[in-house]
């Protein structure tokens, strides 16, 4: 027998089945109690909150032989004809491929013939809003005066798409999103059925990241299970197969941005990309992470409001401590923005890393938000006493933590080292056996050397430095040199500082050398 989907296995066949729409199924059981039956409604809510599937029950319910408390017994011979799919009392219609007017004169028809068994004929029409205007006036007079034995349920996850006209002529119940705690439970209760174990944090994972929707979450469970068949579930086994991301690399990759180190950044981007995450994922993540961060830095006693454990709150606390309100919402309104730019981008890596420099670097926007973080920046450099003025004509620019020093422009050496000379004369050829994103920024580089004659790497901003001047790729660069010329040469990475040129600080070596070469040609 072919496997079924365990969303498909377990849908409830009857209302006390249902999860998180008790408002809903009590007003429903009471109708039918009290034969109170309306002839029209419409069932609005996102996906997966259990629409089609109510309407299902209540359409056994009301040709129920033997109802048991307003709900339908599933014994009776209507009951599991309707089950099984084969009852034409129920006629289930799906509007977003037929939705055109003749479509509905075919129903105006067939709504004349009475049932040839049990009480009403049920007419579930699915994602109603997608009916052109012809068929919705086609629908109007038939749903304000349908025969006494013709019900009609109109299913939409979009009611504002719906004619007002319509929405006069039917009791409306809006289906809520079902809460975590209620998803995670009958995902427990599920397992437990199918004899699958399952960690207690890889539930409540999924039950978040199925924002609402219960067949969303069975859909991630199930195949999170055939992933890992025959194995324990554990919450890194969910992390790996939805392509998401710990909360631990949240905590790490925020305090990289609030030391404003770039290249650790981009390391961590390197990292989890590496990794197969999911960077639309990602970014929704670390956005939800951004605004329990805020919870806890403007309110007390979140601990009943944020579904975190303990050992997670504490590091929150923690960081909140380290960041002010004013600039986490200048990072949640980045991130909440990059979010939206993802679902439709080409580059999700690109527009990602440019996003986390923005954070770390505030000066490359011009918001209010932005401009508020660099004078919070600068008063704090005041306050420790490491603001100094330097002569911008005698200033360069170090990577690597270096403090900016006073230094006259170099001089070039008599004479430059012949191991230099070699990696000047060969540079371009070793920059392109570097890996992608190095290569990249090698080709904006230019070769100089300090009072030491020490190879120096001189990128034009400081972006561009902070990547090349990072441990992992000074090593590969000079793991390439080594390869290349066989010798091991030291290495610096500069940049040009902002509004200056090159040649104000640095002596472009390959054009000493180029020339030393053409005057031996000659």
């Amino acid at each position: 027998m072919s496997y079924t989907a365990l969303y498909r296995k377990f849908r409830p066949a009857e209302f006390e089945d249902v999860k998180g729409q008790d408002h809903i199924i009590t007003t429903l059981k009471n109708q039918i109690k009290a034969d109170r039956i309306g002839h029209a409604y419409l069932f609005c809510g996102t996906r997966g909150t259990g629409k089609t599937t109510v309407a299902k029950i209540f359409a056994k319910a009301v040709n129920c032989e033997h109802p048991v408390d307003g709900s339908p017994c599933g014994e009776c011979t209507m009951c599991k004809n309707i089950a099984a799919g084969t009852s034409m009392n129920v006629i289930e219609i799906d509007a977003a491929s037929n939705n055109g007017v003749d479509n509905i004169r075919e129903i105006r028809e067939e709504v004349s013939y009475r049932p040839t068994e049990g009480r009403y004929k049920v007419y579930i029409i699915d994602e109603v809003h997608m009916l052109s205007i012809g068929a919705f006036n086609a629908l109007l007079k038939t749903l304000e005066e349908p025969p006494e034995y013709v019900i009609f349920i109109l299913a939409t996850t979009e009611a504002h798409k719906i004619p007002i006209t319509i929405l006069s002529r039917c009791q409306r119940y809006d289906f809520k999103r079902i809460t975590i705690d209620t998803i995670a439970a009958r995902l427990d209760e599920l397992m437990k059925k199918e004899q699958v174990e399952v960690e207690e944090k890889a539930i409540r994972y999924i039950a978040k990241a199925a924002d609402g929707s219960m067949r969303d979450a069975l859909s991630l469970l199930d195949q999170c299970i055939a992933f890992y068949l025959g194995q324990k579930l554990t919450y890194d086994h969910v992390l790996e197969v939805l392509g998401a991301v710990d909360t631990d690399v949240f905590s790490r990759l925020l305090r990289q941005i609030i030391s404003q180190d770039v290249g650790k950044v981009l390391a961590t981007v390197e990292e989890l990309v590496m990794q197969g995450r999911e960077l639309t994922q990602l970014a929704a993540d670390f956005t939800w992470y951004l605004r329990n961060l805020l919870l806890v830095k403007t309110s007390d006693n979140m601990e009943d409001v944020l579904d975190v454990s303990t050992e997670n709150l504490a590091q929150l606390k923690e960081e909140a401590q380290m960041i002010e309100s004013g600039v986490l919402l200048r990072y949640i309104r980045i991130f909440s923005e990059l979010t939206n730019q993802l679902k439709y981008a080409t580059q999700k890596r690109v527009l990602l890393e440019v996003t986390l420099i923005k954070l770390c670097k505030p000066q490359m926007e011009s918001t209010k938000d932005s401009l508020l973080d660099r004078i919070r920046a600068l008063e704090k450099q005041v306050e420790e006493g490491s603001f100094a003025v330097a002569q911008p004509q005698e200033r360069v620019v170090y990577v690597n933590g270096e403090a900016p020093k006073p230094q006259p422009k170099p001089q070039l050496p008599k004479a430059l080292k012949e191991d230099v000379k070699q990696v000047t004369s060969n540079f371009r050829k070793i920059a392109n056996e570097a890996s992608g994103m190095l290569r990249g920024y090698l080709k904006q580089a230019r070769l100089s050397v300090d009072n030491q004659d020490r190879l120096l790497i001189v990128l034009p901003d400081e972006i561009s430095a902070s990547v090349v001047g990072s441990e992992e790729h000074k090593q590969e660069l000079k793991d390439l040199i080594e390869k290349k010329i066989g010798k091991t040469v030291e290495i610096d990475v500069r940049q040009v500082e902002n509004g200056r040129h090159f040649e104000d600080s640095f002596v472009d070596i390959e054009k000493v050398i180029n020339m030393e070469i053409t005057i031996e040609d000659e």
